[in-house]
């Protein structure tokens, strides 16, 4: 099964948008189509972003309902224990978290709408891609 890191930007653009093409991939780690690499960083981003009045207000969820929604989507992920440390992203060093969660994990692809990670392409061999991409190339293979 293909294992994806999918950032945080995808998320947000996927609960803004129900029928974008990250709505699509989110759809697609709910089907179990393909598998979702976290770890405990990334779902600390996912709930603070979740969480800025900006977002939740366009979103019309409570906490808790924002909460029980990332809880659904990231049930059957598989959770990195975060012990890799990686500085490949020198503009926004946060960034790296995703890089750290894919080597650990074992993901085939890191999905981010972020030009820090895009304009690397690659990172070992993990293909960063963006949604629209990401679908294009996988969609004969699922």
């Amino acid at each position: 099964m293909i294992r994806v890191v999918v950032d945080a930007n995808v998320f947000v653009s996927a609960a803004l948008k129900p029928h974008s093409k990250p709505a699509q991939i989110i759809d697609l780690v709910k089907e179990g189509k393909i598998a979702l690499v976290l770890s405990q960083a990334i779902l600390e981003e996912l709930r603070m972003v979740f969480r800025y009045p900006k977002i939740k207000k366009e979103l019309r969820l409570s906490v808790s309902e924002i909460d029980e929604t990332l809880g659904k989507i990231t049930a059957g992920a598989v959770l990195t224990p975060g012990n890799i440390k990686i500085r490949a992203v020198k503009d926004d060093p946060e960034d790296n978290r995703y890089l750290e969660c894919a080597v650990e994990g074992q993901a085939d692809y890191i999905i981010s709408g972020d030009h820090h990670l895009t304009q690397l392409k690659f990172f070992q061999r993990i293909i960063i891609i963006d949604p629209a991409a990401f679908l294009e190339l996988i969609g004969e293979k699922i």
